[in-house]
């Protein structure tokens, strides 16, 4: 095969290298000119076929080159005389098929599945250990070190903290931690799929708290809430584990995250150079120290009684002290897990998707939850949560029109 060198040197003297797209075509033109005054054009032809089948495959990205579609022909038996190949020539790309994007499907099965995971295991735990306050600190204790390690090892950009940064985080925090005990509060009294049906209302505190705060909404947001209020009261009072500590629980992490979210709005809007994931890392690390003193004062007293009672229980199951230790382990795990999914499903999509996700995240986990645990459900009582889980998505269609218009109405 010719080298570069020896293509330049018997090429005729008019070819301008300059004037080739790559190497290859520099190769492939400069051996045709030597060839082809002394051999017949079919030769030339099988010549120029070998020569294109020598040359290295683009696809194996020994020279970044594109493919070409053009194939030369010759038939030495015909009497017509075939017509030359144009080398100059570019022919059209074939397009090459994008590969599916799966990565946004993974991100939202792994967000389902850690929800429904960390449900199961948190209710186990609390079914055989009935203290929310020190299982709740321990899932965040458990988020705080896993952040801290995605920092350690550089998994994830560890973000510049300042002071402002830190007092703009202290209301958030607060909020969170109110709405995290709580909603364990509640799971500890009554079944999960109820909590889950209490705390699909969340909409109902988000527009009533931001028209107190200045928000106005159209007529078809405030109808949306009717749906939910209606869909909740008749899944209440048809609960077969109707507890009231295990609603006000639900009603208060309602009104716990709304207030975050309105409070992180406000206070953290000029500190947008901070990502989603590592937002909530912080806030879990200062929610940590709010609530693990709190949990101290509130039930620390009965934690070792209750951890005998527990292993005690274990133990007459059939079970292991360690599977106590697992679930607690999981539970921690998964709750961070999910969050950080779902912050992360929020950076890939629009707040609508993301709305349009979480309620049927939400329709999943119940169903999971009511399965697993085997819970009796009333046909009223499936009704009223069916109701309200379908006032949640027409809030979140109607959320999505004023956020629309505001945004037009920015632009012009």
């Amino acid at each position: 095969m010719l080298t570069l060198n020896s293509a330049i040197t018997y090429s005729k003297p008019h070819l301008n290298v300059s004037s080739f797209s790559n190497r290859n075509d520099l190769i492939f033109k400069t051996h045709f000119t030597k060839t082809s005054f002394n051999k017949p054009l079919s030769q030339i032809s099988e010549t120029l076929t070998l020569k294109s089948q020598i040359l290295p495959n683009p696809s194996f990205g020994l020279f970044p080159l594109k493919p070409k579609s053009h194939i030369l022909k010759a038939s030495a038996s015909s009497d017509v005389p075939p017509e030359e190949p144009n080398l100059e020539k570019e022919t059209e790309l074939v397009p090459e098929k994008k590969p599916l994007n799966l990565k946004l499907p993974l991100i939202f099965g792994l967000w389902y599945f850690q929800n429904i995971v960390f449900n199961i295991y948190n209710k186990k735990c609390l079914n055989l250990f009935p203290y929310p306050w020190l299982l709740a600190s321990f899932q965040l204790f458990v988020g705080s070190v896993w952040m801290v390690v995605l920092w350690s090892l550089k998994l994830q950009p560890k973000p510049k903290i300042s002071k402002p940064f830190l007092i703009a985080l202290l209301g958030p925090a607060l909020f969170h931690t109110i709405g995290h005990i709580s909603a364990c509060v509640s799971f500890s009294k009554v079944a999960v799929s109820f909590t889950h049906v209490i705390k699909s209302s969340e909409p109902v505190f988000s527009v009533i708290f931001a028209s107190f705060l200045g928000d106005k909404y159209p007529l078809a947001v405030w109808l949306s809430i009717l749906p939910i209020v209606f869909g909740c009261s008749l899944a209440a009072v048809t609960e077969v584990s109707f507890n009231l500590g295990g609603l006000s629980g639900a009603l208060i992490s309602n009104v716990g995250f709304v207030l975050r979210n309105i409070y992180s709005k406000r206070s953290l809007e000029s500190f947008k150079e901070v990502n989603g994931l590592n937002l909530y890392g912080w806030i879990t690390i200062i929610s940590f120290v709010y609530l693990f003193p709190a949990a101290i004062f509130v039930e620390g007293s009965q934690w070792v009684g209750g951890y005998h009672k527990a292993i005690a229980a274990m133990q007459a199951s059939g079970g292991s002290p360690l599977n106590l230790y697992f679930w607690v382990l999981l539970s921690g795990v998964f709750y961070h897990l999910y969050n950080q999914s779902s912050y992360q499903a929020l950076d890939e999509i629009s707040p609508l998707t993301f709305s349009v996700g979480n309620t049927m995240k939400r329709v999943v986990v119940i169903v999971s939850t009511v399965i697993f645990f085997r819970n009796p459900v009333q046909p009223l009582n499936a009704l009223g949560s069916a109701i309200a889980v379908f006032g949640t998505f027409l809030y979140s269609q109607a959320t999505s029109k004023k956020t629309k218009k505001i945004e037009g109405e920015k632009k012009n």
